[in-house]
């Protein structure tokens, strides 16, 4: 099984080629073949892992060769793949929970007149995410890399005739190509540095190259990763990507795209391991986000934005543990796994009461949804415990593993790092019980345009499916640290380190900082009337609301000063080449006029010519004598 693993791309990507050229007699299959397209990947994925399960740890690493890509003199790259624990990870996220996804949007996208259309889409982001983690070399990690990017740009914009959603859908596609400029210089310094572009190649000249190469080579992969993952400073386009339907919403956030950026941090770890700064780098960017998406999902009154925030925080853990090295590679995955059940099954929860409300997205139009959606509100609030890290549900099982590790380490950087993701860990439990009671408890805040019902079962067993895997698959992994042995070939054997605090006492800091949140939410939003206006607020609350103002940073920093420079090279161009250009173009006619003149065809004007040549000639000649 593992020699076909090629297929969880070639399945998918074929489906969307179909279902495009199919026209309008795909409109009443289209979305079935999309839904088995995916199931098929998550099948030949879970047989690839039970193959590698019998095999020993130190052989749990197979590479299928594809076809020479590039044979080009002394670089010579060929296309191949590379299953391991790593990858076959997130070729079973990305096919399970992808195919989920694909159930639900059956229902949800049912009276779209595109819905075929949609799913060629879906499965063409499928197929891209998973080339991007199976991939062997960086180079062809990148054509998954910008497959998922477009993939979410047609995503995003699918509803573009409303123009805000083609606007965000842009603004998606530039911000991640910003980062793609990263990715594109780490390869650059790959070749120069290590003659290739393939892990296994780079691996094994990490030992050769100088630290500065290496943090340049780091840096330039973070860039990458910050684009793709949004995080700071590259986290503006997060909150507007919410403009696509919700289902896509579920799959950018929970199993695609976000997740790019920590598997290539993951993957690159020899890269990071020789270069200690652009790993401290990659863990305070990682604490910093998580604080950032923290507060702005404190802000947010629209349900799937809050979400969203919330994404880039959790992302943030991720980040933050794959920067703390060896100790916490294993932890960064682990709740990249736990992540992608609660957070797409919260995101298909929201799109569940927005099938509800009338595609109603303002918290503060809900509350008492409780009675009238009680599956969607048993399976949200299955993801909201695994979030908040409540024993016995996922998140406290990954997340948890995170905050221990920041604390690990010497001198001040551990209370920076730990303290970050302890605070974090409170704020997360606040905003996420704001979005849950204002959702399902309190009083009723509905217009009288919606009737709030339950969602047919094409959405709802989706939902109870990742409901289940929020609560119990975190406990599941974690036996006998299961999970961290599972990738130790690819992470390595992580030391236990004691951290600069008792265990005990930060377990019990963070359910104290956790309660200490979800009291303080009811207390506003469960026990109390919440204003169906927002109410006026504080200048923070202002610039959470509004992201921190980055639109407006990146529009002062970047758009203006690149609009004025264009337009001087414009005015530059127009002035100085054009005018130089033109002129010389102009001069030539003018001397072939002024030379016409000389040539006037009479026979007296030539002859009175030469005798004034003549006479020239005879001065010189009588004057040379002398």
């Amino acid at each position: 099984m593992l020699d076909l693993i090629w297929l969880v791309i070639a399945v998918p990507l074929v489906s969307s080629g179909i279902l495009l050229l199919a026209g309008r007699r795909a409109n009443a299959w289209g979305h079935w073949l999309g839904v088995a397209a995916s199931a098929s990947t998550f099948v030949v994925g879970f047989g690839a892992f039970l193959q590698m399960l019998g095999m020993a740890g130190e052989e749990r690493s197979h590479a299928v060769h594809l076809y020479s890509w590039i044979p080009g003199g002394d670089l010579q790259l060929d296309a191949g793949l590379l299953v391991d624990p790593l990858s076959l990870t997130f070729v079973l996220l990305v096919s399970f929970v992808g195919t989920l996804i694909h159930v639900y949007s059956v229902a949800y996208m049912e009276h779209d007149p595109n819905r075929r259309i949609f799913f060629s889409y879906l499965n063409l982001f499928v197929a891209a995410m998973l080339l991007l983690v199976l991939a062997d070399s960086y180079l062809l990690l990148f054509v998954g890399w910008e497959g998922v990017g477009l993939a979410s740009y047609l995503l995003i914009g699918f509803w573009n005739h409303k123009p805000a959603y083609a606007t965000a859908a842009k603004k998606a596609f530039v911000v991640n190509r910003i980062g793609d400029i990263g990715l594109i210089l780490a390869m650059g310094l790959m070749l120069a540095s290590f003659g290739g572009v393939d892990f296994a190649t780079v691996a094994d000249g990490v030992s050769g190259a100088s630290t500065a190469t290496l943090t340049a080579t780091g840096l330039a992969l973070l860039l990458a990763a910050c684009g793709k993952s949004a995080q700071f400073p590259l986290q503006s386009w997060l909150g507007d990507a919410m403009a696509g339907p919700t289902p896509v919403s579920a799959l950018i956030h929970a199993a695609t795209m976000v997740t790019a950026g920590v598997y290539l941090i993951v993957r690159s770890a020899p890269v990071f391991e020789g270069a200690p700064d652009a790993q401290l780098v990659v863990a305070a960017v990682g604490a910093l986000t998580l604080i950032m998406g923290a507060l702005i999902g404190m802000a947010k009154d629209d349900i799937k934005k809050a979400l969203a925030a919330s994404t880039m925080s959790q992302i943030g853990y991720m980040m933050l543990a794959a920067g703390l090295g060896p100790i916490g590679y294993a932890f960064a995955i682990f709740h990249l796994v736990t992540h992608g059940f609660f957070k797409a099954g919260m995101f298909l929860g929201a799109g569940s009461v927005m099938h509800g409300m009338n595609d109603q997205v303002d918290m503060r139009r809900f509350g008492a949804l409780r009675a009238a959606m009680v599956t969607t509100w048993v399976t949200f609030g299955l993801g909201w415990l695994a979030i908040l890290g409540v024993p016995p549900f996922s998140g406290f099982w990954s997340k948890d593993k995170i905050i221990e590790a920041a604390f690990v380490g010497e001198g001040v950087q551990p209370w920076i790092l730990g303290g970050a993701a302890l605070v974090g860990a409170g704020l997360t439990a606040f905003y996420m019980s704001r979005l849950f009671f204002m959702t399902f408890h309190g009083k009723a805040r509905w217009t009288d345009d919606q009737h709030p019902h339950e969602s047919p079962a094409l959405m709802t067993v989706p939902m109870i499916i990742l409901a289940v895997g929020s609560a119990f698959l975190g406990l599941f992994l974690a036996v006998g640290d299961r999970f961290a042995h599972w990738l130790e070939p690819v992470t390595g054997h992580a030391e236990h380190h004691d951290p600069v605090m008792p265990i005990w006492l930060i377990m019990t800091l963070t359910l104290a900082l956790v309660a200490l949140g979800v009291w303080e939410a009811w207390r506003r939003y469960g026990a109390a009337d919440v204003p169906t206006e927002a109410p006026d607020v504080s200048l923070a609350t202002v610039a959470a609301r509004n992201d921190f103002f980055q639109d407006s940073v990146n529009r002062g920093v970047f758009e203006r000063p690149g609009t004025h420079l264009t337009r001087t090279l414009v005015y530059a161009d127009a002035a100085v080449i054009d005018r130089a250009v033109n002129g010389g173009a102009q001069g030539w006619p003018k001397t072939g006029e002024a030379v016409r003149r000389a040539q006037s065809g009479q026979v007296r004007s030539y002859a009175a010519t030469m005798v004034v040549g003549l006479v020239i000639v005879v001065l010189i000649v009588v004057l040379g004598g002398l």
